[in-house]
Parts: C-alpha cells; structure tokens; sequence
C-alpha cells in the first residue's frame, strides 16, 4: 500500500500562485513577509495575503480627489445654501463609497462640518489607491488632531471611557449622545 500524497488539482494550482507570488514580491521582500507561517496557513489563505502585499507595493499613491474618473472637486463650502450643501455631502458620501471609503464617527460633526472635513482633509489626503473589492479605506472623522476628547464624549463604549481613564490617569469629558445621527453608507472594521 503506498503512502505517497497525490496532490489534487487544486493544490498543484495553489502551490504554483503560491510560487509566483513569491517572485513577483521578491522586490519588496522584508519581514512581512517572512512573518507568514506556512506551516499553520493553508496555501489558498497564504495567497490571499500574498496577493495583498502585491497589490499593496503596487498600489500608486494619489491623493483621494484622483481616485475618481473625472476628479472629484466639490464646490467650496462657502458658495452653498445648506440644502445645496446637504444635497452636495450626502452625493460626495456616495461617491466616497463606491470607492471603497467609509467615513466613521461623524454623527457629532453638522453637515457643513462634515463637508468641510470632506473638502479639506479626506479629497486632498494621498492615500494607496488599492483596486480590490475587499479593501476599505475607513476615515476617522473623530481623530482630528489626535485629540480623544470628542470619541470619548461621543463614542466611546463606559468600558473604553473606565479603560483610557486608567492608563491616561485623566478626567474624562461628560458622554454625551451626538447629535448628528446619520446612517452612512457602513463596511465593518
């Protein structure tokens, strides 16, 4: 009775990806990807990330605005009404989305704050431009600035606000509702 292993199709076509994406990151090689432990991921997941790290090292840098077909350029906030504005950030929202980007934490911001968050910050900001259907750009729109004070008044859990009081060994400000609440277009974290 033979011991040997007849590698199925499917494996032989997962080892041969596996190979050249390998070859094709050789350029870019560093511990990352030597921080994959073969031996306890299946080939098919090892590819997966193989494949990420590609297209991460791959990917060009553009700013946000570029990512669109043509530029997104929004009008300046201070040439609109508050309903050509709400009509305008709510258009910009889906834009945003359809390319993979998600804004979080909002629901404290008005919709010209939010607006002007878009136009300032997000559009001019040079992020990866990564074309895959599983990667999500998420924009923290409560970490401006690095300061916590607004996500620990407005979003974070009492375990989270208990937690950051006792490693910071700071008062913590007042939690409150925020009083924006939208329902924006959401991909998990």
């Amino acid at each position: 009775m033979s011991t040997n292993h007849k590698p199925l199709p499917d494996e032989v076509e997962h080892l041969l990806r596996n190979a050249e994406l390998r070859d094709e990151l050789e350029p870019y090689f560093d511990e990352a990807i030597r921080s994959v432990n073969v031996a306890e991921l299946p080939t098919p997941m090892e590819n997966e990330f193989l494949a990420s790290m590609l297209a991460w090292e791959r990917a060009p840098i553009l700013p946000i605005s570029q990512w669109f077909e043509p530029e997104l350029q929004l009008a300046l906030p201070d040439t609109l009404d508050d309903l050509q504005l709400h009509q305008s950030l709510w258009d910009t929202i889906h834009k945003l989305f359809e390319r993979r980007i998600v804004l979080d934490f909002t629901d404290h911001l008005t919709d010209r704050e939010l607006y002007c968050l878009i136009y300032r910050d997000i559009l001019p900001c040079k992020e990866k431009k990564i074309d895959s259907l599983s990667n999500y750009l998420h924009w923290d729109c409560a970490d401006m600035g690095g300061d916590p004070t607004i996500w620990l008044r407005f979003y974070a859990s009492e375990a989270e606000r208990e937690m950051w009081a006792e490693d910071f060994d700071e008062p913590l400000p007042k939690a409150e509702q925020p009083p924006y609440c939208r329902e924006l277009p959401r991909r998990p974290l």
